[in-house]
């Protein structure tokens, strides 16, 4: 579940796996093995790079992949508010 959040993300973002392996500093094989179900236990450290890459926060990330049925709705905490 979490791969596919990651790899819709991505996608939104017109981000290819290779960029976001060489902006997030995380290799492509390891991505991609997320993505496709492969690894499904990715350590925090690894989530924290690729939440900070995709310029989401790091919960959206957890909460999907602790198996929330609802895509999280979050903002960068960087981000400011339009309202």
């Amino acid at each position: 579940m979490i791969g596919e959040r990651i790899r819709e993300l991505r996608e939104e973002r017109g981000m290819s796996l290779s960029v976001l392996a060489s902006r997030s500093g995380v290799s492509k094989s390891y991505i991609s093995n997320i993505e496709r179900g492969i690894q499904r236990n990715p350590s925090l450290i690894i989530m924290k790079k690729l939440a900070e890459t995709l310029r989401v926060p790091l919960e959206d990330l957890t909460a999907w992949k602790l198996g929330q049925t609802k895509k999280p709705e979050g903002r960068f905490k960087n981000e400011k508010s339009s309202r």
